[in-house]
């Protein structure tokens, strides 16, 4: 495999596991109203699990609230349903045309556990721009050996994916700040 190539392959997985943890931290609660909180949910309706984004539209009209107003009224109950039987801890009203969410304050404690599983899923994030970077040198290694390239080569290309790592690693470091200082502020 040429270089390039493997730079490419590497480059891209690191970047899904960087899009991977950005959707993951976008469904951490803060003290805000955020339509990202419910857009992991899933309402068994029509007869299979499907996004809450097909079903309704998800807005935050105040900083405390979460309106979902399905596309289709026949649906209110299976997303409500979804709703008080996820992990999130909401109690949903619905009042026949809509739901909506009160969004309550965080207590210091609720806070501290955001904070841990921001850090619990950044450290997933590392690992896998790790293992990665264990494939790409892997590449390398296995490239230098059919004699695709030399060993010079190789060492200038693990040095290559080890940049990446280092530039890839730091991104999630800075979004893990970022979501942290968000939760624990307000």
């Amino acid at each position: 495999m040429a270089s390039d190539d493997v730079l490419l392959d590497v480059d891209d997985r690191m970047e899904k596991a960087i899009t991977v943890l950005k959707s993951a931290l976008a469904g951490i609660r803060t003290g805000r109203a955020n339509p990202g909180l419910v857009d992991s949910l899933r309402v068994d309706a029509y007869g299979s699990p499907t996004p809450i984004k097909q079903l309704a539209s998800v807005a935050a009209p105040e900083p405390t609230q979460i309106v979902i107003r399905p596309y289709d009224p026949g649906t209110l109950k299976d997303i409500e349903k979804a709703i008080i039987a996820s992990e999130l801890g909401f109690n949903p009203q619905n009042d026949g045309k809509l739901i909506r969410i009160n969004i309550p304050p965080l207590s210091t404690e609720v806070r501290r556990k955001m904070v841990s599983r921001i850090k619990d899923l950044t450290e997933e994030a590392r690992v896998a721009i790790r293992n990665v970077r264990r494939d790409g040198n892997k590449a390398a290694d296995q490239s230098e050996k059919d004699k695709e390239m030399s060993e010079d080569e190789r060492d200038q290309l693990k040095e290559e994916i080890q940049k990446l790592t280092r530039k890839f690693e730091d991104l999630a470091n800075d979004l893990a700040k970022k979501r942290e200082a968000d939760v624990m502020s307000d």
